[in-house]
């Protein structure tokens, strides 16, 4: 599952649940231990592992199949890094679900429906993933010029990365590495810095910058898309210079900025409800 995939997170209640979609198969793929942590109301991430260890041991001591149609698929963690993790499609996570005494196992059920359903939406609709984005932070109190910014910020990521897709560079781990470069390079913060400074952990950095961040962060990107583009580089190594150039140029429009206003830009504002801070 290398090719035609997308990593994203679906939100039951307040549980966090990792999913890849497989284009070609048509298929979300569920983290097991994520579902294991909704049914059994475990926010405790190593808990409802080691809940998922005994369980799994359980399945193959009585002879179950369900534990060999779980695929290890790999899934980002809280540091942020990709690790190997049990992952299931909707069919064998229903039939996991019988095995867990659990409450929310008809929610879960029906959530499970629902979000393959909104995908199959969204496929043939684009338009309805970024209403349902809009309709999300809305919610979450966001102004609509923030909105509007992150969105269009969205949309030049999205240019960013198909080029490195289409040039040689990796999905994942070295997406990952020429992100940090250009954002170390125009904020003077790697991302995880960056995100120590809100207070984030799990979080996306992107959802919880100011108006400011979201605008010289785009611009960093797509300044490196453009020079990248002029000088046609490819792979990881030759696209770390104009990572660094694009985030340059962001820099010096940043500093500019804080010359006239007399404060940084860069702040540890989030959008954390006031329990989590």
């Amino acid at each position: 599952m290398k090719q035609g995939t997308e990593n994203s997170l679906a939100i039951f209640e307040t549980y966090k649940i990792r999913r890849i979609y497989d284009e070609r198969k048509e298929k979300w793929y569920f983290s097991v231990i994520d579902i294991v942590a909704a049914l059994t109301e475990q926010p405790d991430f190593k808990r409802a592992k080691s809940y998922w260890t005994t369980l799994k041991n359980r399945l193959k001591n009585e002879g179950s199949q369900l534990v060999t149609k779980c695929d290890q698929l790999k899934m980002q963690s809280a540091d942020g890094k990709f690790y190997h993790t049990d992952a299931a499609d909707v069919e064998t996570i229903l039939r996991l679900i019988q095995s867990v005494p659990s409450k929310r196992a008809e929610p879960i059920k029906l959530w499970l429906a629902r979000v393959g359903y909104e995908r199959m939406q969204e496929m043939a609709d684009p338009e309805i993933a970024l209403n349902r984005g809009r309709h999300y932070w809305q919610k979450q109190g966001r102004s609509e010029k923030w909105i509007q910014q992150r969105m269009t910020g969205q949309e030049t990521r999205n240019k960013l990365t198909d080029y490195w897709s289409g040039h040689g560079v990796k999905k994942g781990q070295e997406f990952a590495i020429l992100t940090n470069i250009i954002h170390e390079e125009w904020s003077d913060l790697s991302v995880k810095d960056h995100k120590v400074l809100k207070g984030l952990k799990t979080q996306n950095l992107r959802d919880h910058m100011s108006e400011e961040e979201l605008i010289f962060s785009a611009l960093a990107e797509l300044s490196t898309r453009k020079i990248a583009e002029v000088e046609g580089v490819k792979g990881l190594e030759a696209n770390k210079i104009p990572a660094r150039k694009g985030g340059r140029i962001a820099k010096d429009a940043r500093s500019a900025l804080e010359d006239k206003i007399g404060k940084s830009v860069i702040t540890g504002q989030n959008f954390l409800p006031k329990s989590s801070n």
